[in-house]
């Protein structure tokens, strides 16, 4: 309960105060930060998916604003050799204001990411954006078939049906990519599942799915119980690296990301980085009021 208490008040807070929690979970607010933390996670042998932070645009023209930095930082990583993905959110390019300029804002991303053998990760958004989030990836998919990917959330009520219609694309022409995770808007019981014991099932029932279906997933749990099924499930489908992979957040249970490495799976994490990181830091705080803890043994430990 104090803990909930905690996660409420916090984004009414001063963003400095509020640096505090964010600063564990982000890489920072410039392009080198990034940079510098995918380094340091290159060298652990871990490979590193980057977002630029932002997102519900309210004017088209912020759009173009966005589109620049993903392409300056496709070349800069290039240019640094490190290997990466790029994670985007469809409404910071306009999804909700204009579908079709969306769609050529991401486009030309995901040829930029082309040109280097690189990919591109539509993020899944709240329950306002999901259908044309579907028909983004849908259409893009079909030009570039080994360079996008998209999200899907196991708590909403409709993921079942989305997994089925997403795999009926699915060929070795135009092979599904899916980052498989909980999911963290708040949406109504109406068309989400509230409980954890229940939303793990549809999790663990999309994940084998989607390996029944030969769709290579992004496992994205920070949940013992879900790596320790989708362990089970890997050995019982006989995967290998070219089918799978897990991912994490940064900064979010590094224990288990380093003992999954450890044991052999390919492990890809969530580099965050950009100005705009207070929205994306008390998303975090509500989806795990536990993170609480951290803030007040940071400013005890830092005044």
């Amino acid at each position: 309960m104090v803990n909930k208490l905690i996660a409420s008040v916090l984004p009414l807070l001063p963003k400095k105060f509020v640096w505090l929690f964010s600063k564990r979970y982000i890489s920072g607010e410039t392009l080198d930060d990034a940079i510098k933390a995918s380094k340091k996670l290159a060298g652990l042998g871990i490979r590193v998916t980057v977002d630029h932070l932002g997102e519900y645009i309210r004017e088209l023209s912020q759009a173009k604003d966005v589109k620049a930095v993903y392409l300056s930082m496709i070349e800069r990583f290039e240019e640094e050799g490190i290997s990466a993905t790029y994670s985007l959110k469809p409404s910071s390019f306009g999804l909700l204001l204009n579908f079709e300029t969306c769609y050529s804002h991401v486009r030309e991303i995901i040829e930029k990411a082309k040109q280097y053998n690189s990919f591109v990760r539509i993020d899944m958004e709240d329950s306002s954006c999901v259908d044309a989030e579907i028909e983004l990836y849908h259409r893009l998919l079909q030009e570039f078939p080994s360079n996008v990917g998209l999200v899907v959330q196991a708590y909403l009520k409709r993921t079942p049906g989305d997994l089925k219609y997403l795999a009926a694309f699915h060929s070795s022409n135009t092979p599904v990519n899916i980052r498989l995770c909980k999911g963290i808007y708040m949406e109504s019981p109406e068309i989400a599942i509230k409980d954890r014991k229940a939303i793990n099932k549809q999790f663990a029932d999309s994940l084998e799915f989607l390996f029944e279906k030969g769709i290579y997933v992004g496992i994205a749990t920070h949940d013992h119980d879900l790596t320790d099924i989708a362990e089970e499930l890997i050995g019982q489908y006989g995967l290998g690296e070219s089918d799978y992979e897990f991912q994490m957040l940064y900064g979010v249970t590094p224990e288990l990301r380093t003992n999954l490495v450890k044991r052999g799976h390919k492990m890809r994490v969530y580099v965050p980085f950009g100005k705009e990181w207070f929205g994306y830091s008390t998303r975090r705080l509500k989806e795990n009021p536990k993170l609480a803890f951290y803030i007040i043994k940071a400013l005890f430990k830092h005044g």
